[in-house]
């Protein structure tokens, strides 16, 4: 740190985790972040093109149609690595690269999703915007998302037992009881059937009507707590026993 601060050091690095999370807050408070977007479509398709000429790469010893590339470039959700090592898998059995052949080395689309990253949060986050919108469609594409990208079904229904009592709370008290039997009949079941109990609770999650007002009363009653201090219980309020206690001095 004192290195940086003087310039002795120079001081480069790239992560796919979000730096406020993992980097020191000392040092990341003396640098610059810069966040790199996704590569859109045609950049990837120009890398994948490339890729088949270049000498050091498959060096023009395998042809491939462009609707192949574009499927790759389209599968590969902005990530040029992911993208190369679709188009090196396609092209290991010689031959030309078709989309049939691209589909049967990808077998199925590879679903951007880090569970330690910043996809992480920024899917959740979605997930639990939709439930808040009382949008099911949309709620249910991100749970399925997160489920299909290989997520903890526990997580996300963890999130939905939050989600009842936050979210929804008193102004639908079965919500509570949905989220919780959802996740009971989860350890019961497993997958892939568990996945049922689990659209199940997410869709009458999205469509319950909606209150904070549990929230916000603890956040309440919490402020008070912390204004008053330890007030004396009202004798009123005691125990019996303690109330007799009180009459009898």
């Amino acid at each position: 740190l004192p290195h940086v601060e003087r310039g002795t050091l120079t001081l480069l690095g790239a992560t796919t985790e979000n730096p406020s999370f993992e980097v020191n807050s000392a040092l990341l408070s003396r640098t610059r972040v810069v966040t790199l977007r996704p590569l859109e479509e045609d950049e990837l398709l120009e890398l994948l093109r490339r890729a088949l000429a270049a000498p050091q790469g498959l060096g023009g010893k395998v042809e491939a149609d462009e609707d192949a590339l574009r499927f790759i470039a389209r599968t590969a959700g902005g990530d040029a690595r992911r993208a190369l090592t679709a188009l090196e898998g396609a092209a290991s059995g010689g031959g030309r690269v078709t989309v049939a052949v691209a589909e049967e080395a990808l077998q199925r689309k590879a679903l951007l999703y880090d569970r330690a990253g910043d996809e992480h949060y920024s899917v959740i986050s979605a997930f639990i915007k939709s439930m808040r919108g009382s949008d099911p469609d949309a709620a249910l594409y991100w749970m399925t998302r997160m489920l299909e990208s290989g997520e903890e079904p526990r997580f996300v229904l963890r999130r939905m037992v939050i989600f009842a009592s936050e979210d929804v709370g008193n102004a639908d008290p079965q919500a509570l009881v949905v989220a919780v039997a959802a996740l009971q009949a989860y350890e019961l079941m497993g997958l892939p059937e568990g996945t049922l109990p689990m659209t199940q609770a997410v869709t009458y999650l999205s469509l319950a009507p909606k209150s904070n007002a549990v929230i916000r009363a603890y956040g309440k009653a919490k402020e008070t707590v912390q204004e008053t201090g330890t007030l004396p219980v009202p004798p009123h309020l005691r125990r019996a026993g303690l109330q007799e206690e009180d009459r009898g001095r």
